[in-house]
């Protein structure tokens, strides 16, 4: 309605100058019925208002710009619905205590030390046949142990994947359906927050089945010390 009100006043003015111009030779005024006619000043009145109109509509305008930019700026503020943080500590505490629940020999530097002491080196040997026997029972237990300790943990890792699972797809529907920056950072935080979570556990995997390959192999070099002791108390008849 605006643009047709527009093309009419300018039309409108267009026809004015044109009567007003020097072909016709019109008399800048004229009189009709008391009333003075100006044609010139009513044709410079249409365009002035033309204007008037025009520069109303670049207004209209840019204040439609300013509340589109408003309202992009809102969404782009506007924080994700969506979030996986609760279910991705909650694997991550499963994680850890399955760790902690490691028998023997635990995963503490002062724990190590105390049972190597005690089951590995050179003192475990110096003792009695009983303590000898018992010592070798304890090895033996430490290496049942670890390996069972990293199928814990292998299984508890499995059993997570599902909930890992269902988080991506949360995530990646609301990533899909993000409306501004935040929303859609977030959802790219998330989802490096759930391959942080993956490389944890495949960290925990390693150090569970590193711990099992370790003691064993420790067994089995405390195995071998224990023979040559035994065959030396065999050789001095003790």
């Amino acid at each position: 309605m605006k643009k047709n009100i527009l093309r009419s006043i300018t039309a409108a003015a267009l026809v004015a100058a044109s009567v007003s111009g020097p072909m016709l030779s019109a008399p800048a005024s004229a009189q009709v019925g008391g009333i003075v006619h100006d044609p010139r000043n009513y044709s410079q009145n249409i365009l002035t208002a033309a204007r008037t109109l025009e520069q109303i509509n670049n207004q209209i305008k840019q204040l439609q710009n300013q509340a589109t930019s408003l309202l992009n700026e809102a969404r782009n503020l506007q924080s994700l619905p969506t979030s996986t943080l609760g279910e991705l500590q909650a694997q991550i505490d499963q994680t850890k205590q399955l760790l902690t629940e490691a028998e023997g020999i635990a995963y503490d530097v002062a724990d190590i030390r105390k049972g190597f002491e005690q089951r590995y080196k050179g003192t475990a040997f110096s003792g009695p046949t009983s303590a000898l026997v018992a010592n070798a029972e304890a090895r033996w237990k430490d290496s049942v142990g670890a390996f069972e300790d990293a199928m814990k943990v292998q299984a508890g890792i499995v059993s997570n994947m599902g909930g890992t699972r269902t988080s991506i797809s949360t995530i990646v529907g609301a990533s899909q359906s993000a409306t501004g920056a935040l929303q859609a950072a977030q959802a790219g935080n998330q989802l490096l927050a759930i391959q942080s979570q993956q490389i944890a556990d495949l960290a925990a995997v390693m150090t569970a089945q590193g711990r099992a390959e370790m003691l064993g192999a420790a067994r089995a070099a405390a195995a071998e010390a224990e023979g040559r002791e035994r065959f030396r108390r065999f050789r001095k008849g003790d």
